[in-house]
């Protein structure tokens, strides 16, 4: 089963890290207790605006929870009284550097021992992959515009991934991602598209996702990596959709297909299907029709398009099977008779449907074929079934005439009967 792993930073810090008790400690340091007296809680609580929010925001902040304050990050010293807590004897620092952000968290999140104390199956390797990040290498060399662990999770508060207000809730990594890639302006410098989220989100996975809140959909962070973020290669988009789509991978991998696009270098899977704009996939896709990928490389006449023809050819046949035992078991249940256990034979019918297009992929009409045979072996079953209880009720029809012949007959008879005993005893 394919994990969602954590857009940057996953925001939980130990207690007692950075400076407690009273007394100045290097950013990071370990101690056991936090301080009685916590003056920048104190002290922001009590202004307004902007000075306020932070104190605020920590009240549902998860690092304020786990007893990491102000102090944890900023420096200074909480013991303190108004501005002195502020002394860079003690350690203030102020506003962290943006640059330093990601090497800051990693004081935590990289040590194993400390992070084991939270949540023991967290990977404490973020720092180390967002190193090798499109945003990590970008920001080694000085470029200030990437994202860094607060752009991703936020701050003041940050909360938990599973807090659905959080900007990397599964359903919010979309719209996080795209502040930033979205952006015109500030993709302009780097000659990146604009249009990845409007793309996805009329996507099969975005529609899923956004609309339908199927948290199983992948979002950009499945495709592109999290903490580790970068484009998926040329050689390396199967693999990337095999995370969810396995079987269709493996199809894939034994087809003609794959030497030919390995040859000419092209995506693999995005060649046909698209990348952010990846629409529900319909049988049109296949064959020669308006819409058809195939015409994309193979003209009119060659092996090729004759394969995806035949193939798409034998998808109808089930198709045709199937809505012929649908008629006819709609016919029969709406005549009363019991079909249930033909329906059975139609899932299946359908089940092997499905398995046929997927099969499509390996470019082999013997293949598909023989998915086929089997839909239309259970779709001709359904259907028996369902011709053999409409015979049934033409018979049980045509035997209630013939009594009700009968009796009207014999009634007749007996009114006959009737008036003749009525004109004797006259």
């Amino acid at each position: 089963m394919r994990s969602r792993a954590l857009l940057c930073f996953v925001p939980v810090v130990a207690a007692g890290v950075g400076i407690w008790a009273g007394r100045a400690l290097p950013l990071g340091s370990p101690a056991q207790a936090a301080p009685s007296v916590d003056s920048c809680t104190t002290c922001h609580q009590s202004l307004t605006g902007k000075l306020a929010a932070p104190a605020e925001g920590m009240t549902e902040d998860v690092h304020g929870r786990a007893e990491l304050r102000c102090a944890g990050c900023h420096g200074g010293d909480p013991a303190r009284s108004g501005m002195d807590a502020h002394d860079l004897s003690a350690g203030f620092a102020g506003v962290p550097d943006r640059r330093q952000i990601p090497r800051q968290c990693a004081r935590c999140h990289e040590d194993p021992g400390l992070m084991r104390r939270f949540n023991p199956s967290l990977p404490t390797d973020q720092f180390a992959r967002y190193l090798t990040s499109e945003h990590g290498k970008r920001l080694a060399a000085g470029d200030r515009n990437v994202a860094v662990c607060t752009s991703c999770h936020g701050v003041h508060p940050v909360r938990a991934v599973s807090d659905s207000r959080s900007p990397v809730f599964p359903t919010n990594v979309p719209a996080t991602c795209a502040r930033c890639h979205a952006d015109a302006a500030l993709m302009k410098p780097y000659g990146i598209p604009t249009s990845q989220f409007a793309e996805y989100r009329e996507s099969v996975h975005g529609q899923a996702l956004l609309r339908r809140g199927n948290r199983q959909a992948p979002a950009c962070n499945d495709c592109h990596g999290n903490h580790g973020a970068v484009p998926p290669g040329v050689e390396s988009v199967a693999n990337v959709c095999a995370q969810c789509h396995r079987a269709t991978r493996d199809l894939f991998l034994r087809s003609p297909h794959k030497k030919a696009f390995d040859t000419l270098g092209m995506a693999e899977c995005t060649v046909c299907h698209g990348t952010h704009d990846i629409a529900f996939p319909t049988d049109a896709m296949l064959g020669q029709e308006q819409g058809s990928v195939c015409l994309q490389c193979h003209p009119a006449g060659t092996p090729g398009l004759r394969a995806a023809v035949e193939m798409r050819g034998t998808l109808e046949e089930v198709k045709a099977a199937i809505a012929q035992a649908e008629t006819v078991l709609k016919r029969a249940a709406g005549a009363g008779m019991d079909v249930g256990d033909a329906r059975i034979d139609l899932d299946e019918a359908t089940s092997q449907l499905i398995r046929a297009r997927a099969v499509t992929h390996s470019v082999n009409p013997l293949d598909v074929r023989r998915v086929t045979a089997a839909g239309l072996t259970a779709a001709g079953r359904a259907r028996a079934v369902g011709e053999a209880a409409l015979a049934e009720v033409g018979f049980r029809r045509r035997g209630l005439g013939v009594s009700v012949a009968v009796i009207a007959f014999v009634a007749v008879l007996l009114w006959l009967k009737l008036q003749e005993l009525k004109r004797t005893s006259q």
